[in-house]
């Protein structure tokens, strides 16, 4: 027994010393990016590319590097794993302070990906926590910090529609009760509806948006695996964005083919529905871009059976010929392995008329590719309803000259100034971004 675990181990550290090995010639990072990425061959290795930043933290002052055009300072630090942001009408803003609650391990891959995610910060034990942050002299920085709710599982998601809080849990929608200014919760959590979780729950983050007139709330539910390898009984209502009657508590698949969609936003001039959605991994350090998308009620994105419209992904056994043939091809890429999560759109007017309508995308970072994708911020302009141009940096400087990470980015959105925050679960600190003066 001994041997086996040594031998295991032994393996495991081999594993990470091939660090960049098996991804194939990687194609500059903006290959990756825009309505028509590059798509090369797919490349499979038997050890696929592990890359990832090791998380050290931001030494005492240092701060993320803002792009041309901002200025970047923190608005709360002390946190623990803050993942998810919302912004409530009197200014106030919640921040999910959490991490999945964790699934079985299937064998050594599983273990040594559970070893390297640790590595990457990714292994912090949630706190089931969702912090009050005030700002109330107005000076950019917040003052007041205090528990909203706690006992919660995995929570992520929250919105709040009149007087209701809602907040998704990994494995269900809840509300409480909320009036405005206060900053503890202590009313019992009350069921809306069960949503798809353990016991394996690969993706465990689910996100919740309202529809405008709050009569709909829409739910992100990742998928179960990578490509299906679990089977596809185990992606029942995955891999699909819900809609959710609050009143009843039915859900049906509004869209689906979305391997793990996380950020949504309403685009202010259309009034569409957007995801920023994580693709597939294993397939090399160009495949598969992520992306986010115009979200079409009844629309099919490909998941597990092919990317980016009719690119098959031959992993997958049986094949559906009739899904691929009516696949979506995402509106706009947002690069190989970027772990693209958060998605503000800048409804406000803080900054300057060019990004009025534009998104704001919170980069997490990679670890299926070499060299390292994502760790940033980036904005992508909109016109006529659509994303038009490259990415535009916002904030950069997260992985030091060592290749390890301070910090990495995950929800973003705009406070009631206008002003972007952006949580750092690895700096454990909520950014606050604004026009540069």
């Amino acid at each position: 027994m001994v041997g086996a675990i040594a031998r295991g181990l032994g393996l495991g550290i081999a594993m990470l010393a091939l660090t960049g090995c098996g991804g194939g010639p990687a194609l500059p990072r903006i290959a990756g990016f825009g309505p028509q990425p590059q798509l090369p061959a797919p490349h499979k290795a038997l050890i696929p590319t592990l890359e990832i930043a090791p998380a050290d933290g931001w030494p005492a002052g240092a701060a993320p590097t803002p792009g041309p055009g901002f200025s970047v300072k923190a608005f709360a630090t002390g946190l623990t794993h803050p993942r998810w942001l919302y912004v409530l009408p009197n200014g106030d803003v919640l921040v999910a302070e959490t991490n999945g609650p964790g699934e079985p391990t299937k064998g050594l891959k599983d273990w040594i990906m559970k070893l390297v995610m640790k590595r990457a910060g990714a292994a912090v034990p949630s706190p089931e926590r969702i912090s009050l942050l005030r700002d109330g002299d107005g000076d950019g920085v917040a003052e007041t910090r205090t528990v909203l709710l706690q006992g919660l599982k995995s929570p992520f998601g929250m919105a709040l529609v009149g007087s209701t809080l809602y907040v998704a849990n990994t494995d269900a929608v809840v509300r409480f009760p909320y009036r405005e200014g206060e900053t503890q919760i202590s009313a019992p959590p009350v069921k809306v509806a069960d949503l798809p979780g353990g016991p394996i729950n690969h993706h465990w983050t689910k996100n919740i948006l309202a529809s405008r007139d709050g009569s709909k709330l829409y739910v992100t539910v990742g998928s179960n695996s990578n490509v299906a390898e679990n089977g596809m009984a185990a992606e029942e209502r995955r891999a699909a964005i819900l809609e959710l009657d609050p009143a009843t508590g039915a859900t049906r698949i509004f869209a689906s083919g979305l391997r793990n969609p996380n950020g949504m936003g309403w685009q202010p001039q259309s009034g569409a529905l957007w995801a920023a959605v994580n693709e597939r991994d294993e397939l090399g350090n160009d495949l598969v871009p992520d992306y986010m998308t115009s979200v079409k009620e009844g629309g099919f994105y490909g998941w597990p059976y092919s990317y980016y419209g009719a690119h098959v992904d031959d992993r997958v056994k049986p094949q559906r010929p009739d899904l691929v043939a009516r696949a979506i091809v995402p509106d706009y890429a947002l690069g190989a392995h970027t772990g693209s999560l958060g998605l503000a759109f800048n409804d406000k007017g803080a900054f300057p008329a060019r990004y009025a309508g534009g998104a704001f995308v919170g980069q997490h970072g990679s670890w299926n590719r070499s060299p390292k994708n994502g760790y940033q911020v980036i904005f992508v302009p909109f016109a006529n309803w659509a994303p038009t141009g490259g990415p535009e940096p916002v904030l950069t400087g997260f992985i030091d000259a060592r290749g390890h990470a301070r910090g990495r980015p995950v929800g973003v959105a705009l406070d009631r100034s206008g002003a972007l925050l952006v949580a750092d679960d690895v700096g454990n600190t909520v950014w606050r971004v604004t026009p540069a003066r």
